[in-house]
């Protein structure tokens, strides 16, 4: 590698891995450089890890103070890409990352440098292992006290219980359609398992495939020729044709921000008004992302989307000349090359993906809410549609505890709308908030209307309970969610795309905002270091990013 470096003679490729050993998505990463080295000096180039950024895995923080910091991790990794990338003694990046604010990070580092070809290889989910209902059954009867911590931990653990991404359409899963419908993965690379020969196959063809588009050669191609705004919109309406993750309500504004594209709320709100949902996977629905790829996967979703006009087929990508190129799957060939086949014509399972002509409802998973509380996100496709409308008065907590407690104590059993806040970027971080999906679940199976209002997340594991989240301006920098007191009669109409709060205007206008004592959540496991980041982070609307939009 040094005598190939030194002669120039060849591409000299970047990794960018956010290898650990401790989030079951990441650590198949281990192998990967060395397939990456020998596959890149097969191709008469030469490979190297540039660096290593951060991967935290939301699930093991949630509920725990280190949560606090999980927001801002994606642009601690845009940071250290760069660093990583700073050398400027690359003519192509591959990029290692999975999960929730991993891939968004790796992204926006990667665009700020443009003029680098970037592809992004994925480790894959793992195989399908105790069933998602199962898994929320007992954290539901865990959270009423009828189940045991250790019959929960074997329950987490059979859910969980090997190499690769977990199978629920999450942030991660969420994650890898994007790079795939972006034009970023190869195709159908972005849900096989790990660890198998199909697998490093394509890790293998992603690394000369890379080198192929390197100014050396004569497919150059940019991730600044790549990343525009077709792949942009194309990215939105995956989200909604799939029900997607929550987070990229924030996560897709910043990352176009960062190819210099202005992604707004109201995009995706009218996006989403004719964009069908096409996807049943876990929060919404049973299967898990291996029972997608099985019904046809990426292929069968992107032929049905480019044939609807739903998609721009003509953005570019780093395979072939266009998107509409991506309606082929991967498989292996008698010598173990990757070998390619057409996509199935239709879903293989109606159940868990459909065509666009005949979807599960007829519009995407994800509503804008607006009104006098400010502006809101919410997922519809995992909400019963009796539940899509909830009034009821309004119980205020200042955290996911103190909401506990509440439940814990009785105080709970009725119709109520949960106001969760201070939970904002700029008040402690944005945290997910999943610790208030179990007592919240429980009451919703008793026959209570509840509901969650929240300047906080929920990302894309919220599930069945309505909840307003993203919550803008929060509570923190003055939103009018800091006016709202107990008894308060909440309307979430996400019908209608309404956030209400029925109180009279001199009332409403007379009120002071409450104030919350955060100090206690600045400080321990690393957040005192992160005060600069609380200073300066833009609104969820704006994607919550620390970057100025210039």
């Amino acid at each position: 590698d040094k005598e190939a470096l030194r002669d120039g003679s060849g591409p000299n490729l970047a990794i960018v891995t956010a290898y650990n050993d401790m989030l079951s998505a990441h650590q198949p990463y281990a192998r990967f450089p060395d397939l990456i080295k020998e596959a890149a000096r097969a191709a008469g180039g030469s490979a190297q890890v540039a660096g290593g950024v951060p991967a935290m895995c939301d699930g093991v923080t949630q509920g725990e103070k280190g949560m606090d910091l999980s927001l801002f991790s994606r642009d601690v990794i845009a940071l250290s890409t760069a660093v990583a990338l700073s050398h400027d003694m690359f003519d192509a990046a591959v990029y290692l990352g999975v999960c929730d604010k991993i891939v968004p990070g790796l992204l926006i580092g990667a665009l700020s440098f443009g003029h680098l070809p970037a592809v992004f290889l994925p480790a894959g989910p793992m195989p399908s292992g105790l069933a998602n209902d199962d898994k929320s059954k007992i954290r539901q009867l865990y959270a009423e006290g009828k189940a045991t911590r250790a019959e929960l931990l074997d329950a987490e653990a059979a859910a969980y219980h090997g190499p690769g991404t977990c199978t629920f359409y999450g942030t991660a899963n969420t994650n890898q359609m994007l790079m795939e419908i972006m034009g970023l993965h190869l195709p159908g690379a972005s849900f096989v398992n790990p660890n198998t020969p199909l697998r490093d196959a394509l890790t293998m063809l992603g690394v000369r495939r890379a080198l192929e588009l390197t100014a050396l050669g004569n497919h150059f191609t940019p991730i600044g020729h790549v990343i525009d705004e077709r792949a942009i919109v194309n990215g939105v309406v995956g989200l909604h044709a799939t029900g997607g993750s929550t987070n990229h309500t924030i996560h897709l504004i910043a990352m176009a921000a960062a190819a210099g594209i202005a992604l707004t709320w109201e995009d995706f709100a009218d996006l989403a008004e004719v964009t069908p949902l096409m996807t049943r996977i876990y929060p919404n629905g049973k299967a898990d992302v291996n029972h997608f790829q099985a019904a046809g996967g990426m292929g069968v979703l992107i032929r049905e989307l480019v044939d609807a006009g739903l998609l721009h087929g003509e953005a570019r990508s780093v395979w072939g000349e266009r998107l509409a190129d991506y309606v082929v799957e991967p498989r292996l060939d008698a010598d173990g090359a990757v070998a390619w086949a057409p996509a199935p014509e239709r879903s293989g399972d109606t159940s868990v993906l459909r065509g666009a002509a005949d979807p599960f409802q007829a519009t995407g998973g994800l509503r804008v809410l607006e009104g006098p509380l400010g502006r809101a996100v919410i997922k519809t496709s995992a909400v019963a549609s009796d539940r899509h409308v909830i009034e009821a008065p309004a119980r205020v907590f200042h955290s996911q505890e103190e909401l506990h407690v509440a439940f814990r104590a009785g105080e709970l059993d009725r119709d109520f709308v949960a106001v969760v806040r201070f939970q904002g970027p700029k008040a402690i971080g944005m945290p997910e908030l999943h610790k208030l999906m179990p007592p919240l679940g429980v009451l919703q199976d008793r026959g209570r209307r509840v509901a969650l209002v929240t300047d906080g997340r929920m990302s894309g594991a919220s599930g069945k309970v309505p909840s307003a989240i993203h919550v803008t301006p929060e509570a923190a920098a003055g939103g009018p969610i800091a006016k709202i007191r107990d008894g308060d009669i909440i309307r979430l109409d996400a019908t209608n795309g309404r956030l209400e709060v029925k109180v009279g205007v001199e009332d409403w206008a007379a009120r002071t905002l409450a104030e919350a004592d955060l100090s206690a959540a600045h400080v321990g496991v690393g957040r005192e270091l992160f005060g600069s980041f609380r200073a300066s982070v833009g609104a969820a609307d704006e994607g919550a990013a620390i970057f100025s939009a210039a």
